[in-house]
């Protein structure tokens, strides 16, 4: 870890004589059209195909459904409940399927600094646990990952995903970037894994001062199943406007709103029976992907 973000982890100031270059402070330039290899052989999902009549509830652009809060929420109750997945064990697939679509989208080779830097905003419920998942393996894929995670439940989950993150050297700022300017010097990435499908009402410190910043920042930003801030059906056009959304199960109502350049599905695990029971029509994923990029 340099020096610069050593001093950032210890909540330090950080001098202006010892900041990356502001044209190129490690951000992934900006790509046209999606990365090679994301298709799959079968090419975008949706063109050329019918819309069922079941999936025509809430159907996303791609035929896709499109799931209220009540929908998303009875969707994970049953594969706690009936199919017997752990709270964990959807956690470490949820955060793969995140980290394995930044790493399509955002290349290590991308970067213009080396190693290639990375935030990951984490909050306090399920989000922030993908957020710590996807942290770990975006180390193993080669990035440089840091951690902001300023409300750490007290529950054996998040205590042993912190641990396996900061045995792995993986730093905890105890201050995120207080000017949008200095994450854009110090990270190419910002991951926001602050706020879930679960999330109402307003937003509370010390989250609100991040997403004002968020909103701000140039580098891009990936937002973990929903845009933190925004109403999970109606979206949020005066809140951060990410770049990148990685929906989980399927996507939210929220993401309709989405004007970002990549869309992803991730988290291959939703059994064929609930898919039908409520009518998902999601798309094929190519081989064994677990993420595949939606129009």
């Amino acid at each position: 870890m340099s020096g610069l973000r050593a001093l950032l982890g210890l909540g330090l100031l950080v001098s202006s004589g010892s900041r990356l270059v502001a044209a190129g402070g490690g951000r992934c330039p900006v790509q046209r059209g999606p990365p090679a290899g994301i298709w799959g052989a079968a090419g975008i999902w949706g063109a050329g195909r019918g819309r069922s009549s079941s999936a025509m509830q809430n159907p996303g652009r791609s035929g896709v459904k499109y799931l209220s809060q009540e929908e998303a929420q009875a969707i994970d109750q049953e594969l706690f409940t009936e199919y017997k997945f752990s709270v964990d064990q959807l956690m470490e697939l949820a955060g793969l399927s995140c980290a394995t679509a930044i790493a399509k989208a955002y290349p290590p080779s991308s970067f213009t600094k080396s190693p290639p830097a990375v935030l990951i905003v984490c909050g306090p419920g399920n989000n922030g646990g993908d957020g710590l998942v996807c942290a770990r393996h975006l180390k193993m894929f080669g990035y440089e990952p840091s951690v902001h995670y300023p409300k750490r439940p007290s529950k054996a989950l998040f205590e042993g995903l912190t641990t396996q993150c900061q045995k792995m050297d993986i730093p905890f700022l105890s201050e995120f970037p207080s000017e949008a300017m200095l994450t854009d010097e110090l990270y190419g990435l910002v991951v926001d894994a602050i706020f879930g499908f679960s999330f109402k009402g307003a937003v509370r410190e010390p989250f609100g001062s991040i997403l004002r910043t968020l909103e701000q920042v140039t580098v891009p930003v990936a937002s973990i199943d929903i845009p933190s801030g925004w109403d999970v059906e109606k979206g949020s056009p005066d809140g951060i406007q990410p770049d990148m959304l990685i929906s989980l199960t399927a996507p939210k109502k929220a993401a309709q709103h989405f004007a970002g350049r990549y869309h992803f599905l991730g988290g291959r695990f939703v059994p064929m029976a609930l898919q039908q029971k409520y009518s998902l029509n999601l798309p094929p994923y190519p081989e064994t992907d677990c993420i595949l990029q939606l129009p």
